[in-house]
């Protein structure tokens, strides 16, 4: 029997020390594909590199995995730097990543399409969340960094297109590690001000990716999404494409792009005001020559024509009228009497002194309102009655006659409008203002056309 046999743990430490003793081993560059993902709750993420032929674990602790600009998944072909080790308690050799990156496409590429598709997947894009834009807004928030060239170019738009806007201005940082808070933040406090605004423009001047990053983070883009106030995006130049552009209700190519959407042009508002003018002259125009023509055809109705009919007409009115006021009387009357009669009882059954005299005060106003309120229902009869009698005399036919007119009548009674109606020797009658005149044809003339 040999007298040196080694612990499973001392051969394991024994391999332990020599993988980190090995050069080869303590910095490793390898390329490969990651199978078996898993991020643990702790941060840690865990997996399995992979070629054709050969695959190795591997983890990335949170220290190193916290700097990623993206999320490694199964199936993606990576570049890590790392070294090789032994896990002790199970005596298994891995690698332990330090650091990584997409192979062949940038690490802020696969960042930017991995959010995308989950915001999509939430319905952050949705058409059916955009706010619709003002047409006129009264007051405009803009969150961007103060001293920029994207502050200087959208005041001088909304100033020359829509002078009467008033601004408020949100500072943020628009670049660095800082950036998506601040622009997170300001775009809340737009939200949480007392300000009313219509309308809140978010965005900056031109860069890198790298520059523009802010407004790919996943906090901005919440922030956007959960605006009250209608956000346009205006970030970087045209074919700049952010996740705040697809979250914002309307994105802009530009920051100056951004502020001519927010506002209309001072010159299609004339234009619009004149147009409105033109609208409503045309309508007030149609409107007088409908009222006129109206009245035209009022003028020659059936009542103009025949004003003793119209007459007789009112005169029914008027007797209707007096039939209800009547009525109305002799009902507001018996109510009083009904009222009367009541306080009569009560007082019988009670006899105190004071009652009596109150009852004696409130009759004599119930009187008093009764003889007011039946002065007003006659009054206002009468002045109907005169307005309608001033109207008839306008119509009379004896209104006419006081001017020199007279009319003539058949000895049927029938009204003569034409020479037709009579033949030389017929009696006729001759009204005029202060009585008839008995007459007989002698000849008739006919105009000649």
């Amino acid at each position: 029997m040999h007298d040196n046999y080694l612990t499973v743990s001392a051969l394991t430490k024994y391999i332990k020390r020599k993988f980190e003793l090995d050069n080869h081993l303590t910095e490793v560059w390898l390329k490969g594909e990651i199978s078996n993902f898993k991020h643990h709750s702790r941060g840690h993420m865990y997996m399995t590199m992979k070629d054709d032929r050969s695959r190795i674990n591997a983890v990335m602790f949170a220290g190193n995995n916290r700097s990623l600009k993206f999320l490694p998944e199964n199936g993606m072909q990576v570049l890590i730097k790392g070294q090789v080790g032994v896990y002790e308690p199970q005596g298994n050799y891995q690698l332990y990543i330090q650091q990584m990156e997409p192979d062949g496409i940038g690490a802020l590429y696969v960042a930017f399409e991995q959010l995308k598709e989950k915001l999509d997947n939430e319905g952050l894009f949705s058409e059916s969340l955009k706010k619709a834009l003002p047409t006129y807004p009264k007051h405009i928030g803009v969150v961007t960094s103060p001293t920029g060239a994207a502050i200087r170019d959208i005041l001088t738009t909304i100033q020359r297109r829509y002078p009467i806007a008033d601004i408020t201005i949100f500072p943020a940082l628009v670049q660095g590690e800082q950036a998506p808070v601040s622009v997170a933040s300001a775009i809340q406090l737009a939200n949480k001000s007392d300000l009313a605004l219509d309308v809140l423009i978010v965005g900056r001047g031109g860069g890198s990716i790298e520059e523009l990053w802010a407004f790919n983070d996943e906090r901005v883009a919440r922030a956007v999404a959960n605006s009250i106030i209608p956000v346009i995006s205006g970030v970087g130049h045209e074919t700049d494409v952010t996740i705040t552009d697809f979250v914002a209700d309307v994105r802009a190519a530009t920051p100056t792009g951004a502020a001519e959407i927010a506002v209309p042009s001072k010159e299609d508002v004339q234009q619009h005001l004149n147009n409105l003018n033109r609208t409503m002259s045309r309508g007030l125009e149609y409107l007088m020559n409908h009222s006129k023509n109206h009245l035209n055809r009022l003028k020659k109705s059936y009542a103009f024509r025949y004003p003793a009919q119209l007459l007789n007409q009112k005169e029914q009115e008027l007797d209707k009228n007096i039939e209800r006021l009547t009525k109305s009387s002799l009902s507001s009357q018996e109510n009083q009497l009904k009222t009367f009669s009541q306080l009569n009882q009560r007082l019988e059954n009670q006899h105190p002194e004071k009652q009596v005299q109150t009852t004696k005060k409130e009759l004599a106003q119930l009187f008093n309102r009764q003889s007011r309120a039946m002065n007003q229902l006659y009054t206002a009869y009468n002045q109907k009655f005169i307005r309608q009698l001033d109207k008839l005399e306008v119509l009379s036919p004896l209104h006419t006659m006081k001017r020199g007119y007279a009319i003539t009548y058949r000895e049927d009674g029938s009204l003569i409008q034409s020479t037709k109606q009579v033949q030389p020797g017929d009696a006729i009658t001759v009204k005029v203002k202060d009585g008839s005149l008995d007459c007989h044809v002698w000849g008739i003339e006919e105009e000649k056309k």
